[in-house]
């Protein structure tokens, strides 16, 4: 039977930082890197005991495009180009430059798929870990968010749980990178969730890897069926026509490691779930991994190539896709993308289409049906919650469309939203100024000397504004 309880109890304040950032998937770890790299004494928690979030707990890859949709203009640098040529550089990804569309790494898939990022999850956990130590971020890992300390409007810290009970950490500014808006949503922050006619969200994943597959095999059958928009699509239309494929997929979701033989899978489908209710999170990973039995047995059985896969490994968590939606000064639309709207106050551009995948049906993914702009412009004002000082959020749940979210919610748009989110972040508290006061003129040149790309326009006129 349900009720309440009053619980209360004295919390310790274990330190006061500068930027506390929530969650070390790729927003968090742009946003700690960033703060720390300007100056600001900076504490990053995340609830695992490695970072990299989606990239590595969820076994989400590759990276989709970092580049313009057309694949000709690299639109994501910054601290997103450092982990990838580091990782690179020990062997653990392949730059996006050098993987064409349509290429097993890109999935076999053409629209959308040019100049994605293939990469090692332990590469990014070992690179991420040392790009946040070398700039002077303070690490605290299985700790999760549990609530906020507020003064008047403001949010000046952050309670966490962790083994040794509950902790409180003070700051000057808090950046939630936790995906689901949790901090912003415990601080009383409006938010939305899934589409407007019904509220629901797009479906969640759980990635799995398998090995031994005929790499060479898998392409011959790719190439010679064309008709197929999806790897295998004509064999999984197939088989559901007889009753025998009831994941609602209309191919195989399937991207070529760095390995021979080894492939992630992105097939599982769980729909009905919102990725906030650990209830609906518990069944989603018991239904995805009932999933993932079913389609090793139907790849041995059905798909040429894969005749002698064999499991590597599941996801130590179901990939979700879309969650909170926070209120922001600005929310970015569908047309803002289709468009390519410019904005004054832009702090990252992108490339990637919009894909969105049914929460109620087999379609979804990157397919065209809605029209990105070959490049379009993301505001700083995107980031800023309109009734919360002393916070900014990054990652998938900034103030956007469940539309335009499709499109902005990949991880490099992340790590470009997460980057401009903590070098606002440092700059707030070296101004002593509240983050959506921070001059986007400020905030726009200090990206740029990072090594952010924000177009030729921008960069034009901070030349002439300093001309000036």
């Amino acid at each position: 039977m349900k009720g309440w309880i009053s619980y209360r109890r004295e919390v310790t304040i274990v330190d006061n930082f500068e930027v506390i950032v929530a969650g070390g998937g790729p927003a968090g770890i742009a946003a700690a890197v960033a703060s720390a790299r300007n100056g600001a004494r900076t504490l990053l928690i995340e609830r695992y005991g490695f970072l990299g979030g989606n990239a590595t707990a969820s076994l989400v890859g590759p990276f989709m495009t970092s580049y313009s949709l057309d694949g000709r203009h690299q639109l994501i640098r910054g601290i997103f180009e450092e982990l990838v040529l580091r990782m690179e550089g020990i062997g653990g990804a392949i730059h996006p430059s050098k993987v064409p569309a349509g290429s097993p790494y890109s999935g076999f898939i053409v629209f959308g798929h040019d100049k994605v990022t293939p990469f090692d999850p332990e590469a990014v956990k070992f690179v991420a870990e040392e790009m946040c130590l070398e700039a002077g971020v303070e690490l605290l890992y299985h700790s999760f968010i549990v609530d906020v300390m507020m003064e008047g409007d403001a949010v000046v810290g952050v309670v966490v749980a962790n083994k040794a009970g509950l902790e409180a950490f003070q700051a000057h500014v808090v950046v939630d990178c936790t995906a689901d808006a949790d901090v912003a949503a415990r601080a009383g922050v409006p938010f939305e969730v899934g589409r407007a006619q019904d509220g629901l969200t797009q479906p969640m994943t759980l990635f799995f890897r398998i090995a031994g597959v005929d790499d060479e095999r898998v392409a011959e059958y790719i190439v010679s069926h064309p008709e197929d928009r999806r790897p295998f699509a004509s064999v999984v239309r197939e088989a559901r026509e007889r009753g025998e494929f009831l994941i609602p997929r209309e191919g195989i979701g399937m991207y070529k490691t760095l390995e021979k033989g080894v492939w992630r899978i992105n097939t599982t489908r769980i729909q009905g779930v919102f990725g906030t209710d650990p209830r609906d999170l518990t069944r989603a990973e018991i239904e995805g991994r009932r999933q993932i039995l079913f389609l090793l047995q139907f790849f041995r059985e059905k798909l040429p190539g894969l005749e002698n896969c064999r499991l590597l490994d599941t996801a130590t968590q179901v990939g979700v896709r879309e969650t909170r939606r926070i209120l922001g000064e600005y929310t970015l639309t569908a047309d803002d993308i289709t468009q390519g709207r410019e904005f004054d106050d832009v702090i990252a551009l992108a490339g990637y289409p919009f894909d969105i995948h049914s929460p109620t049906g087999s379609g979804g993914g990157a397919t065209g049906e809605l029209t990105s702009a070959n490049v379009y412009e993301i505001p700083y004002r995107c980031l800023v919650p309109v009734n919360r000082n002393g916070l900014l959020v990054a990652g998938r749940c900034v103030s956007a469309t469940h539309e335009a979210l499709g499109a902005i919610r990949v991880m490099p748009t992340a790590f470009a939203l997460g980057q401009a989110a903590g070098t606002a972040a440092a700059l707030a508290v070296h101004l002593e100024l509240p983050p959506r006061r921070v001059p986007i003129e400020t905030l726009q040149r200090t990206l740029l000397e990072q090594g952010v790309y924000l177009g030729e326009r921008i960069a034009q006129k901070l030349q002439l504004a300093s001309e000036g």
